[in-house]
């Protein structure tokens, strides 16, 4: 069950079967903004009514394209009577040549006939800026609306060594209730279509590659528990790594769990795409209390189950991350543990500093004390990173994105240990 406003939330009751997919959105064009863009971005037209951001109703029998995969596109257009050079030529149009289209204008190129059956029968658009804010450090944070008023937030992290990622949402909220984490304060409102999560990516293209540089990575660590939507993830995931579009190396397109034991030998199993493990605590109790879902599938079963799967994948590293919490998992002793945890699991560690927000219980842990933390893994022989923070004046950093409503989850019940330290 989903947990949706007004749902009192509970373990027992959640469940992580995918929802019918929502009726897909169906914007014409880009909604206006605050921001400043330093790319000229082509405005789509509607013959009645000139600059819009008129959607049509959600029982629209259009069809979204960037909700399909090139074959699926393939057929598609050779069901309404085209040859598949055209399909070909389309999808280049929509992911590839810099062009990103949006709208039919944007179309150059395709037969004209072919062109109107796409205004009369497909939406080349999935999503409307509703602003963009820029962080003091570059990061930038674009805020989308849905067809249904859903807001989503997508960041986009420039990086000096000329890599720069796009960090997508894959729902509206969460489901997963992690403690330490704002978005888990929403609750879960919806799931994202592949197009939605697709056109995340499409528009940081279109907004800032001229700007900031190729666009390389994509992180799916942004709203939402990624494999709790794992079809339609796995399928934006296929999209975005097509050769002839967006093109994206599976190993730079990486997505990110909390534990999702059966999703995630799934997710193993059907994509080539990297995967990231929430883990944050060393010791079931500990996980329990700020990850929730570890009640359901806990360390023991978790890692196991990488272990199994991680055997029949050539050259694949699972990325560790481990947000750090102070005085509740950055003793010696956690990264002891650690150690032991991913013990023949070939991986890399990313600790990365807690980001607080409002009503957080929880405190980050002090800089000298993660590097500390971090040598001690780093002596044993793990790849460890240090992570820092980006965007969190805007709100854009990890752990930060979204909106809580005045109806939450509820705040979980901290072991007695550790009650004189949080609050």
């Amino acid at each position: 069950m989903a947990l949706m406003r007004g749902t009192p939330f509970s373990l027992s009751s959640l469940s992580f079967h995918l929802n019918p997919r929502f009726p897909p959105p169906s914007s014409r064009s880009i909604s206006s903004t605050t921001a400043r863009f330093s790319t000229p971005i082509s405005i789509c037209f509607d013959a009645k009514a000139g600059i819009t951001d008129k959607k049509t109703s959600s029982g629209s029998s259009k069809v979204l394209l960037k909700g399909m995969e090139y074959s699926e596109l393939e057929k598609w257009v050779q069901a309404h009577g085209y040859r598949p050079g055209q399909a070909l030529m389309l999808w280049k149009h929509l992911y590839g040549n810099n062009i990103w289209a949006h709208c039919s204008e944007e179309l150059a190129g395709l037969n004209k006939g072919f062109r109107t059956m796409l205004g009369d029968t497909a939406e080349l658009k999935a999503l409307s800026v509703k602003d963009i804010l820029t962080a003091s450090d570059g990061t930038r944070k674009i805020l989308f609306a849905l067809v249904d008023g859903s807001v989503i937030e997508t960041v986009v992290i420039p990086c000096k060594r000329g890599r720069t990622t796009v960090c997508v949402s894959s729902q509206v909220g969460c489901a997963m209730n992690c403690q330490f984490c704002y978005t888990g304060r929403m609750g879960l409102r919806k799931h994202l279509t592949a197009a939605e999560i697709v056109e995340q990516a499409v528009f940081a293209r279109r907004l800032f590659s001229s700007e900031i540089g190729s666009i390389t990575n994509v992180v799916f660590m942004g709203m939402g528990e990624p494999l709790h939507n794992i079809d339609n993830v796995i399928k934006a995931a296929a999209i975005m790594v097509d050769e002839q579009g967006l093109h994206f190396s599976p190993r730079k397109v990486t997505i990110s769990t909390s534990g999702l034991v059966p999703q995630l030998r799934h997710f193993l199993r059907e994509s080539n795409c990297a995967l990231a493990v929430s883990l944050n605590a060393t010791t079931d109790e500990v996980r329990n209390w700020i990850m929730p879902i570890n009640r359901k599938y806990n360390l023991g079963l978790l890692l196991e189950t990488l272990r199994e799967e991680i055997r029949f994948k050539h050259n694949y590293k699972v990325l560790f991350e481990y947000v750090m919490l102070s005085g509740v998992n950055d003793s010696t002793e956690d990264a002891k543990r650690l150690i032991e945890l991913v013990r023949d699991i070939p991986c890399k560690i990313n600790l990365i500093s807690f980001n607080p927000h409002s009503g957080s219980q929880f405190k980050p842990t002090p800089e000298d004390k993660m590097i500390q933390f971090r040598n001690v893994l780093a002596e044993a022989g793990c790849v460890v990173f240090l992570r820092l923070s980006r965007g969190d004046d805007q709100m854009a950093a990890c752990g930060q994105l979204g909106k809580p409503g005045e109806i939450q989850p509820p705040i979980l019940r901290t072991p007695a240990q550790f009650q004189t330290i949080v609050g």
